[in-house]
């Protein structure tokens, strides 16, 4: 690890410890961007520490920018389901209430799971984003 000490304000000398990459030249971030750490190195070694760093540039390591989580719509996820093949299903609606002028059969039908249409894939997906869904499935 390399360090480097620098004094803050009336605080004693403190040290901040930077580990060492075998890739000498580039900071490799989660994207695909880069940063040279020699120019990063210089501003250090001006600014806060006394200390000379040894001659070859040793690379740093930020670890941030992760990008934001999807969330999924909690109200989608209670009414759709993927089946063992991979086909979104949902309920049928009509079997809430007056349920006394609907036939035994009517309701029976109504019972059942129902497959998503696909024009309605991209809308069920776009609500529940880490919903696994086979797409070919037919």
């Amino acid at each position: 690890m390399a360090s480097v000490s620098f004094a803050v304000g009336l605080l004693p000398y403190a040290s901040v410890r930077f580990p060492v990459l075998s890739n000498a030249n580039s900071l490799k971030l989660s994207s695909s961007a880069s940063i040279s750490t020699p120019i990063l190195q210089q501003k250090l070694c001006s600014l806060l520490s006394p200390l000379p760093l040894s001659p070859r540039p040793r690379p740093l390591t930020i670890v941030s920018a992760k990008g934001y989580k999807m969330k999924t719509h909690k109200a989608s996820a209670k009414r759709f389901r993927v089946t063992g093949q991979g086909k979104i299903v949902r309920r049928r609606a009509g079997k809430q209430h007056l349920l006394v002028k609907k036939n035994t059969k009517r309701k029976s039908r109504l019972s059942k799971m129902h497959a998503v249409s696909r024009s309605d894939y991209d809308n069920v997906i776009g609500a529940l984003p880490y919903l696994k869904v086979n797409r070919n499935a037919t």
